[in-house]
């Protein structure tokens, strides 16, 4: 019974609502009043407040959530271990993933791993690297796709280096150079992709002591290439994004030659479940077909 208070608490926070909870779980909202109501009194404080714009933690069940999500890895993670020694594949896993690698990689990858996995369920959540960061943290995911290295001492796998380069409208004057300076790049107006405040543009330009003029930040590549195209500022994208996306625009290198790391995070590789390593096996397999892994 207290695991499925966890479960309830869990997904309410998830959900940010409790018709939603409710609805995710199979349950009566009000079994899930309930639930919330007895873990509360159990515990002796309040684990959420309630207004007219929603659901949110208190500060004590902030405390409490990463425990409690704690408790529900361990628990999915004994499901599955026990599927496996009947031969069976079974379970969720929650992946942390930025734009370009959710539109360049996870379809072919989600695809492979379907057919192959049918009964083991895939959640992902989209964020910037901060976000990513934050989720791999609190517990939030079992492991994020990131680019390395990460801000805080987890267990990586690196997977692909990506090319940084710089790019203009086609009609910018220089699209006829052979290489961008960083003194050519800071008289420009710049579209600052939004990818976390320690972002890899963002140590490029520290790197080499540049100020950029940002008229932009955006977090979307898509959105950061219409733009461009319309003439309304340079950037940096990596060229996995840039692959299928060069109408109207061209793409010149840096002065110097920059990438970014893409790999795989996670608090602990070996202590992941047997779905979320399934899945990372899969993601190798994947890459390595396409020719894509680097390492």
């Amino acid at each position: 019974m207290t695991l499925f208070k966890y479960e309830v608490f869990h997904e309410v926070v998830e959900a940010g609502s409790l018709t939603k909870a409710a609805e995710v779980l199979k349950v009566t909202q009000s079994a899930i009043s309930h639930a919330i109501s007895s873990l509360e009194n159990e515990f002796g404080f309040s684990l959420l407040t309630r207004n007219r714009s929603g659901i949110y933690l208190t500060s004590n069940g902030e405390h409490i959530l990463k425990h409690v999500r704690e408790i529900l890895q361990q628990e999915e993670k004994l499901r599955q271990e026990v599927a496996a020694i009947h031969s069976l594949e079974i379970g969720t896993v929650r992946i942390g993933t930025f734009t370009s690698v959710s539109t360049q990689w996870m379809p072919g990858i989600l695809r492979k791993f379907q057919a192959d996995h049918p009964d083991i369920e895939i959640k992902l959540f989209e964020g910037d690297y901060d976000k990513i960061d934050q989720w791999l943290a609190s517990g939030a995911v079992d492991f994020g796709f990131m680019s390395l290295p990460t801000a805080k001492s987890f267990e990586v796998i690196p997977l692909k280096l990506d090319g940084l380069l710089c790019i203009l409208p086609n009609n910018h004057e220089l699209c006829q150079a052979e290489v961008i300076s960083f003194e050519q790049i800071k008289t420009e107006s710049f579209i600052m992709p939004k990818w976390g405040e320690h972002g890899d543009i963002s140590k490029i330009f520290v790197e080499n002591q540049i100020v950029p003029r940002i008229k932009y930040e955006v977090l979307e590549d898509q959105a950061i290439i219409a733009m461009v195209q319309n003439g309304l500022g340079i950037s940096i994208l990596p060229e996995m994004v840039l692959l299928h996306n060069l109408q109207q625009v061209c793409t010149i290198p840096l002065e110097k030659t920059y990438h970014r790391t893409i790999g795989i995070a996670a608090a602990s590789l070996t202590g992941m479940s047997p779905a979320a390593q399934t899945f990372i096996a899969c993601v190798k397999a994947w890459l390595a077909g396409q020719q894509l892994l680097d390492f």
